[in-house]
């Protein structure tokens, strides 16, 4: 009943529909591309599209679309950021104003001497205006105090791209260096100050788990990282939201092959909902947001 009246509603009121969670993922080692999931409660995930993918991926080095992560502009266009290859200095995007037709895709500046360029997280900071798009890089040489305490050659950092448009972008510069590796920064504002979720990538001895810092400017300083939120280890991707009075983390618990979330009122106090998460089959480091009732009809 509740979906009739919200279908209803956003037929007749457009602009008084409430927005649907939205759940950006992908499968495998991403070569088939973009899935989307949605959720009435935030906890019971549903495949959209017949479950297939809604855009393939076409560029980059390996031409792959792993960790997809999406954000809407105040204009209602719907931008993604995504992983294009293992090793290679690319990131991909695309964007879409009903999430089934997408722009032609391309890649935009990573760092031109990184191994990598892992996980890209884009947020739409109002304050500046302007969309921030955070990812992980190796760029050799650097940060030799923690060589070798990362898989194979890696000795991640986070780094970061400014852009209004997605047409010209700041210079990519170090974001967050907390003393050790670390990837999969995903940003939120709260209570007027920036929020961090991150992952410790330290291998040896292995660390593995999702912390939170904050600061008053994306320049930082940024705050000492917290405890654990994860468990002690074996989680990635995290994907922060508010739902009601919580805020949600979603995450990869990666080598169990499953998704977990956990919840909190104050960023401080975190209750494990792993338990009661379900989620398609397959579901890999994705993105939770918010869009229009009338785009996720079109959707199902």
């Amino acid at each position: 009943m509740l979906r009739k009246a919200l279908l209803f509603i956003g037929l007749a009121f457009p602009s008084l529909a409430a927005d649907v969670l939205l759940f950006s993922f992908f499968r495998g080692n991403g070569e088939t591309g973009l899935y989307l999931a949605e959720s009435a409660d935030g906890l019971r995930w549903r495949a959209l599209h017949g479950d297939r993918p809604l855009l393939t991926p076409r560029v980059g080095e390996s031409k792959l679309m792993r960790d997809p992560s999406i954000a809407r502009g105040p204009d209602g266009v719907f931008h993604m950021v995504w992983t294009t290859s293992w090793r290679g200095a690319t990131l991909g995007y695309a964007s879409s104003r009903d999430l089934r037709v997408w722009s032609e895709q391309k890649t935009i500046p990573c760092v031109t001497e990184a191994l990598n360029c892992w996980a890209p997280e884009v947020f739409y900071d109002e304050t500046t205006k302007d969309f921030v798009v955070v990812w992980a890089s190796t760029v050799p040489g650097r940060f030799p105090e923690t060589a070798g305490q990362g898989a194979k050659d890696y000795n991640h950092r986070l780094y970061i791209v400014r852009t209004k448009d997605f047409a010209t972008f700041t210079p990519a510069k170090l974001f967050y260096e907390p003393g050790f590796q670390v990837i999969d920064g995903a940003l939120f504002r709260r209570a007027g100050k920036y929020w961090m979720v991150a992952k410790n990538e330290t291998e040896r001895p292995p660390a593995k788990h999702l912390f939170l810092t904050s600061a008053n400017s994306l320049d930082g300083p940024w705050s000492p990282p917290s405890a654990p939120i994860s468990g002690p280890q074996w989680a990635e991707g995290a994907s922060p939201i508010r739902i009601g009075s919580h805020w949600y983390i979603y995450f990869d618990k990666y080598r169990d092959k499953k998704y977990g979330a956990v919840r909190s009122k104050d960023l401080q106090s975190w209750e494990d909902v792993t338990d009661s998460i379900a989620m398609p089959d397959g579901v890999r480091h994705g993105t939770v947001f918010r869009a229009p009732e009338g785009v996720v009809r079109g959707l199902r």
